[in-house]
């Protein structure tokens, strides 16, 4: 079920950039469900708001998985969506992640480096220590930031952006996230969801030059409660 206007959980929004808190359960992007994705939900308010005629101009910059929450960038104008992608191709722009994990890591704090390749058949990658055909280098850095009783969270900061790669990468240390079935975890979340949150994003606006620095608050549930 699609967020409606009324959950629309809108971080910033300008006249080139509209930056939400996305809710577990909401695609970004149409897909095979045919559920009311993220970006017609958008379409819908910016076309109310504003009073808009005709076909609402909303670019996807990127994606966040469905069982996955928090940051998500849309671009208003066409201007704003090719600087952007440009600034993530030249990694200008910083993602933070925090994950939840029922298994203490290791190491407090590591680098984690492995080659992804993706199965379409089951939509799950598989992470391989050295490169194989048809894999991408994936490179992350985690720390651990708070442990509670039963679980521990981590700060998470991507260098690539590979399919379900933290989800993946934190799975082949023996840290899957909690309610991430694909990648391990013992049992599913009641809303399916995983917990896995998109916290934080900086960059400087690909049109007005100015810094923005964004913090999407975590869901209300009580593990994420007593982490926030």
């Amino acid at each position: 079920m699609a967020s409606t206007k009324s959950t629309l959980n809108i971080l910033f929004e300008d006249n080139h950039l509209i930056i939400v808190n996305k809710q577990s359960g909401d695609i970004v992007q149409g897909d095979k469900t045919g559920d009311t994705p993220l970006s017609e939900v958008i379409k819908e308010y910016i076309k109310d708001t504003y009073n808009k005629p005709g076909n609402v101009f909303l670019g996807v910059v990127h994606r966040l998985d469905r069982p996955t929450t928090g940051v998500v960038v849309f671009a208003k104008t066409s201007k704003a969506l090719e600087r952007f992608n440009k600034m993530l191709r030249n990694k200008e722009v910083n993602k933070t992640y925090w994950a939840i994990v029922k298994n203490l890591p290791n190491k407090l704090e590591d680098t984690l480096i492995g080659f992804l390749k993706k199965n379409p058949k089951n939509n799950k990658s598989t992470s391989y220590s050295s490169e194989i055909e048809g894999s991408k280098k994936a490179t992350l850095h985690y720390k651990v930031i708070k442990s509670l009783d039963n679980y521990h969270l981590l700060e998470v900061d991507l260098e690539t952006g590979r399919h379900h790669q933290i989800r993946c990468q934190l799975s082949s240390i023996g840290c899957p996230i909690k309610g991430d079935l694909k990648y391990g975890f013992d049992r599913s979340n009641k809303d399916a969801s995983i917990h896995l949150h998109a916290r934080k994003i900086e960059f400087i606006h690909p049109v007005t030059k100015e810094n923005i620095s964004l913090i999407a608050p975590t869901p209300k549930d009580p593990i994420w409660n007593a982490c926030s």
